[in-house]
């Protein structure tokens, strides 16, 4: 079957997608807090910058090479985290590495997966990064951080932007209860998705595999309580802090949206700074990631990692424009995922490599790392 004739963009894998999973998942993947105005102004934001084309270059050849923490990667895009992805698909954590290894690009593991950061140890090669929900305890931090280190992942990336459990609506009208629960409501949504209902049947039911060896009890589907905020704080500068003295490897902070914190992180030993409204999950009068981009490139020198809305290679070059260094994708690879399995994100990776090149062709460029210096945004 060819892929790029049946799916060429990422629409048509989100449309199979939605076909495959039941509805109290789709809504878990899909769906944003409030009236979701701020997921629809991240797409909206993306949509307003426009270039001017740039004619008569003749023949270019393509370098999408980006180098970041001082490794090359095969292009300026990673896999977000994605909280309890094996709900999404059976295995998705290992399959997403295992992809992300394979076409070179970074692979980042939540604190709140399905799988552990040892169960991932085979898989992640070089490209692990590990997202940290921050423990309360510093005991379970210590020991947290030592196993993530001893699995290879070489970046930490610290959320910041949940200091409190957000009110997702479209997950309550699903049937979807924090933590889930299987009733007969939603055994029907099952029922109807038997693809994904044989491949859970087979795997087991997720659950936070991770956060069950700190809690005590299980974080399933059949769990009382949300085990991952039992456990959970909301950080402050003096936690960065400790954070930074205690991890020697890349440590980066998710969910930056002001200048003057920018400003601040970067004083403390941040190696770079991701700009994320949590893809429109947390907050609904959040400013766009990409809106702000320019204001925070002005602010500080360190690395800016960019995520929320972004699903094409036109999208990465409107980053790119705008200061970023790299671009994260967390629904795009899970739409790839549930909509046609391990062949998925391979798919994904190939139609964002093509995007690209069919674009920065018709901006004359060849090389991604011009991008910054070149492309003004009309």
């Amino acid at each position: 079957m060819d892929l790029h004739a049946q799916y060429p963009a990422l629409c048509d894998l989100r449309d199979r997608a939605q076909k495959r999973l039941p509805k109290f998942v789709w809504e878990y993947l899909d769906s944003a807090t409030g009236e979701e105005r701020t997921k629809a102004r991240n797409r909206l934001k993306l949509n307003e910058i426009l270039f001017e084309p740039s004619i008569l270059h003749g023949e270019l050849s393509f370098d999408l090479t980006t180098s970041l923490f001082g490794k090359a990667y095969d292009m300026p895009v990673g896999i977000a985290p994605v909280g309890m992805s094996g709900l999404i698909w059976p295995g998705a954590e290992k399959t997403l590495a295992a992809a992300g290894v394979a076409k070179n690009i970074p692979y980042t593991l939540s604190t709140v997966a399905t799988q552990t950061p040892e169960d991932l140890a085979p898989h992640i090669g070089q490209n692990g990064w590990f997202q940290l929900y921050p423990p309360r305890d510093e005991g379970i931090r210590q020991h947290l951080l030592q196993r993530v280190k001893n699995a290879g992942f070489s970046t930490l990336v610290l959320t910041v932007d949940v200091p409190t459990a957000s009110r997702r609506e479209r997950q309550v009208r699903s049937g979807l209860t924090a933590p889930p629960t299987l009733t007969p409501r939603l055994l029907a949504q099952v029922a109807a998705r038997p693809a994904w209902a044989l491949a859970t049947a087979q795997s087991g039911m997720p659950r936070m595999k991770l956060i069950d060896d700190y809690s005590g009890q299980g974080s399933g589907m059949s769990s009382t309580a949300h085990a991952g905020y039992l456990l959970r704080t909301s950080p402050n500068w003096g936690y960065v802090q400790w954070l930074r003295d205690a991890w020697d490897g890349n440590f980066v902070v998710k969910g930056v949206l002001r200048a003057a914190d920018s400003v601040r992180l970067a004083s403390m030993g941040v190696d770079a700074l991701w700009l994320s409204s949590h893809a429109g999950r947390q907050f609904d009068a959040a400013p766009a990631p990409i809106e702000v981009l320019p204001r925070i490139r002005e602010a500080t020198d360190l690395p800016l990692i960019v995520d929320s809305g972004f699903e094409s290679g036109l999208d990465i070059l409107r980053a790119l424009a705008l200061g970023a260094n790299f671009v994260m994708m967390g629904r795009p690879f899970h739409f790839a995922l549930a909509a046609l399995g391990q062949k998925g994100p391979a798919h994904l990776v190939d139609i964002l490599k093509q995007d690209l090149k069919a674009n920065m062709g018709q901006l004359g460029l060849a090389d991604v790392t011009e991008v910054p210096s070149k492309l003004r945004p009309f």
